[in-house]
């Protein structure tokens, strides 16, 4: 079984380096803190785990037609999509901002959408989860090339946190990257206008190769 667990934990590893997960992961986290990015990260992997976790038992009893787990790829591919059109629509909308403040003598750089910049963490988190467990739709057929290695054993929440920490292991690693890109050089609002609207055009450009592929 252990063999199990170390193929699972490859699998993440290997599945979290798809450029549409380094897309999500990267549009959430520019211009977040380290604590929010962290938040993002574990609760996207989690999100994704748990929908892949959902429909191996569901794999386990059933044997879906390859045009059902299709539309998880679609589903995928929207989710980017979508992503990157919200975040056009915040560059041309004029609605991204950067609040330049003090906390405990420390000068603190805040980047947030809309009105008012929000300190709700599980605003963030939860976001973070559901962006996730819809993209896990996504890896559906990945999952059933893995499940074939593993016939005959019994897919437990423990193969579930295996995948997570493959998962985690590389959004964190990238998410260390946004956070010195944040650190670095989003100073000024202009530029942190220029990397979202970089960001949204990512996002759409591989969300529509995925959508075609």
């Amino acid at each position: 079984m252990e063999l199990g667990f170390f193929i699972i934990l490859w699998y993440g590893v290997l599945h979290a380096f798809g450029p549409d997960h380094l897309t999500a992961i990267a549009d959430f986290s520019i211009g977040k803190s380290m604590k929010k990015t962290m938040l993002i990260t574990i609760a996207f992997a989690f999100g994704h785990g748990m929908t892949l976790f959902i429909f191996a038992k569901i794999l386990e009893y059933y044997n879906l037609p390859e045009n059902v787990t299709a539309y998880g790829d679609i589903i995928s591919s929207t989710v980017i999509i979508g992503m990157g059109v919200y975040l056009l629509y915040m560059f041309f909308a004029d609605k991204i901002h950067l609040n330049k403040h003090l906390h405990e003598g420390r000068e603190h750089i805040h980047i947030y959408f809309g009105k008012e910049h929000s300190h709700n963490d599980t605003v963030v988190s939860t976001s973070a989860w559901t962006m996730g467990a819809l993209m896990g739709m996504g890896g559906v057929r990945g999952m059933l090339v893995t499940l074939g290695m593993l016939q005959g054993n019994t897919i437990d929440f423990s193969m579930v946190l295996a995948f997570v920490t493959g998962v985690s292991l590389v959004f964190v690693s990238f998410g260390g990257v946004i956070l010195y890109l944040n650190k670095e050089f989003l100073t000024n609002k202009t530029s942190v206008r220029r990397v979202f609207f970089t960001a949204g055009l990512i996002s759409m450009a591989v969300g529509t190769d995925m959508l075609l592929a």
